[in-house]
């Protein structure tokens, strides 16, 4: 038998984890694998861990001792899985709601294709959406660009095969255990976002390829934790793209990243203030002369 372990971040969102955990029961596990979930607390005050305890004791509960974020905490969960012998590991956030095939079409691919590293699905918007909010990612660092593809778009049913892709989302990201100890974990020094994003375009270098597969499906209750598009979200996101562009650029492409990057950023700004959100588009200019002067991303405020 081989073991898929599951690692659900928690940080005070009992309500949306245990939606998260009765979709997951509902889950078909292929044959010939056995499924292990690990809740893996931020040091929640909202009485998390007590809920997951209570309510599903199948799952078993790392309670850190703080908030490590979405790197640290996921880094915990799977250290923890690898040193108990999975053979894949999950990222999966505490606010989806998982179709039932997700874990079998998830494996399938990865069975089938075996240069691939991790796969991701199909992720609408929170249901019932037929919305579409990942349909595999771009991420070219010599455009300092990267997204989601068909974002906000109807399924009409453009996406159907399993296709290679250049990013996956950490919301929900299966990779083997090979990936995971050859590429290695989620880099910390991002203090939030982009942690994915690195993950994925250091597997690429790796010679591991990404798979997206729109067969599996999840839902997903964007921002549950960090809110609509925030100043301090706003500002955390510009912050964490020019490290990962900074980082991945490489060559001939440390010419073009800079000036794409600083256009992108100027025309979200422009964006934002003609939209009346002055204080989200004055974080554009904050961020980028934080990121040039080195201050460290952690000691901004709302």
């Amino acid at each position: 038998m081989k073991t898929l372990a599951i690692v659900v971040l928690s940080w005070n969102g009992a309500a949306l984890t245990r939606d998260t955990l009765r979709s997951l029961a509902g889950c078909r596990v292929p044959e010939g694998w056995r499924l292990r979930t690990l809740v893996v607390d931020n040091a929640s005050s909202d009485g998390s861990p007590d809920m997951v305890r209570d309510e599903f004791p199948d799952a078993e509960l790392l309670a850190l001792s703080e908030n490590r974020r979405f790197a640290g905490g996921n880094n915990a969960g799977v250290k923890h899985a690898l040193a108990a012998g999975a053979d894949a590991v999950m990222l999966l956030n505490n606010d989806v709601i998982a179709d039932p095939w997700l874990l079998e079409k998830l494996l399938a691919a990865l069975a089938e294709q075996p240069r691939a590293g991790a796969v991701a699905p199909l992720i609408y918007f929170a249901p019932p959406s037929d919305r579409i909010w990942y349909g595999g990612g771009r991420c070219q660092p010599w455009l300092a660009h990267s997204s989601h593809r068909a974002i906000g778009e109807r399924d009409r049913g453009r996406f159907r095969s399993i296709e290679e892709t250049g990013y996956l989302t950490g919301c929900c990201l299966l990779a083997t255990a090979e990936a995971w100890k050859n590429v290695g974990l989620l880099d910390e020094r991002y203090f939030i976002y982009a942690e994915d994003a690195d993950w994925c375009l250091r597997a690429r270098a790796a010679g591991f390829s990404l798979l997206f597969v729109p067969t599996a499906r999840l839902w997903h209750k964007v921002s549950a934790s960090t809110g609509a598009a925030s100043p301090w979200k706003i500002y955390q996101r510009v912050r964490a793209n020019a490290r990962l562009f900074a980082r991945h650029a490489r060559g001939w492409r440390r010419l073009t990243w800079v000036p794409a990057f600083v256009a992108q950023q100027a025309a979200l700004a422009v964006v934002l203030l003609v939209s009346g959100r002055s204080a989200a588009a004055g974080a554009v200019p904050k961020a980028l002369l934080d990121a040039w002067r080195g201050r460290p991303a952690a000691e901004a405020r709302a």
